[in-house]
């Protein structure tokens, strides 16, 4: 039954009649269990109580595929690398910006806020191309970095982007998963304060975050989300990790959860009617975050019928250049929502965001991806990522056929 400005859906479980009846346009509430899978063995209801390492982006299969369509040039992933080692980021001399002992986005800190980016990733690309090309040289350009930031860091700064600033060690903590598996020479004495240093810097800054109520578009609790998971991964601790999972999860608590983000069946998010970069980011932010949970057995991807690939549909058929319907959607926040029309503010301008989620649907479960399809015959290689929002080269990365 379906009516201006509500929807009403009834459910039959066993006996019992449950029906939602929601005001104003809003998302059907779906059981969030539904598509959970318990693979593996190793996870109940969504939850993970054991890590498999390397397991935040890469894991050690992963790696091995990698290494192989380097060795072999085999396309499209090889133009993928091609670009990757073209970069400042990825040379065993790269000069380090930093460390800083403050981190920021903004305020009197805004001045670290490239350098600190470019460092993180730094020590990722030399992560990666340690495990690719076997050479030492990256190996230790990566542990340098590593350390130099886990020996100096005490905080976070700003005036109101602390959980965004935090959520940028997402890429330090796959270069340190990559490095703490694969690189013997890493003294343990490193790896502890490196555990240290993540726990009491950036974890303690998203806890902040997770603990308060909603205040943000929802790109800020994707961000956050992926990083928290990537952390408790290499932390080893599955408290922190199924947080961040629940999180996801979770209806309610915060514009970066599925549910509030992708906010309905039809693909629309949260944050269309505001600009189409920040979508991308946003959704490339929470296909990270489902990808972390694949690597520990999670399929965080099938959540609401497999809404997170009905909103990379919808944004690449629109970015194409297509109509897409558009509601007026009041946010969890009540702060965004007088947006009454979908934006074409970056409309057409493709981040390197969507390798990840074909790879997830379309050649993992055989889905159809046709829009997205689409962009990625006009974008692939996916090569440089914008700035340090997203990992980019997803075609290296993540396309595995």
């Amino acid at each position: 039954m379906k009516k201006k400005g509500m929807h009403c859906t009834f459910y039959t479980v066993s006996i019992y009649l449950f029906f939602c009846f929601i005001i104003g346009c809003a998302t059907i509430k779906l059981n969030i269990q539904k598509g959970i899978k318990n693979i593996n063995g190793k996870t109940i209801n969504g939850r993970v109580y054991k890590f498999s390492h390397p397991g935040v982006l890469q894991s050690a299969e992963d790696i091995e595929r990698i290494k192989q369509v380097v060795k072999q040039k085999k396309q499209p992933g090889y133009d993928s690398y091609k670009i990757l080692i073209e970069q400042n980021t990825s040379s065993s001399d790269y000069e380090l910006k930093g460390p800083y002992k403050i981190l920021g986005r903004d305020g009197d800190y805004a001045y670290t806020k490239n350098g600190f980016e470019q460092d993180f990733i730094a020590a990722y690309h030399n992560a990666l191309l340690w495990v690719i090309t076997g050479k030492e040289a990256h190996a230790k350009k990566s542990v340098e970095i590593i350390n130099e930031y886990s020996n100096k860091v005490i905080g976070i700064g700003g005036s109101n982007d602390n959980a965004l600033t935090a959520s940028t060690v997402f890429i330090l903590a796959n270069a340190a998963e990559i490095m703490r598996y694969s690189y013997s020479k890493w003294n343990k004495e490193d790896i502890s304060k490196c555990e240290e240093n993540f726990r009491n810097v950036y974890v303690k800054e998203l806890n902040v975050f997770f603990d308060r109520a909603p205040y943000t578009n929802g790109n800020w609790g994707a961000a956050c989300t992926k990083a928290m998971m990537s952390l408790g991964v290499f932390l080893n601790d599955t408290s922190i990790f199924n947080k961040a999972v629940d999180f996801y999860f979770s209806f309610g608590k915060d514009n970066g959860s599925i549910a509030n983000y992708v906010i309905n069946p039809t693909g629309q998010s949260q944050e269309s009617g505001r600009d189409q970069p920040h979508v991308m980011f946003g959704l490339g932010c929470l296909a990270e975050a489902c990808e972390i949970g694949y690597k520990q057995g999670l399929d965080m991807y099938a959540a609401l019928d497999n809404r997170l690939m009905a909103g990379y549909e919808y944004l690449a058929q629109y970015n194409l250049g297509y109509t897409v319907p558009y509601i007026q959607w009041k946010d969890v926040t009540g702060k965004y929502s007088n947006w009454k029309e979908i934006s074409n503010k970056g409309r057409g301008e493709f981040r390197a965001v969507f390798e990840i989620a074909y790879n997830a649907y379309v050649i993992r479960k055989k889905l159809n991806m046709p829009f997205v399809t689409e962009v990625l015959q006009k974008l692939r290689p996916e090569g440089v990522p914008f700035k340090a929002d997203n990992l980019g080269y997803g075609t290296l990365l993540f396309y595995e056929k």
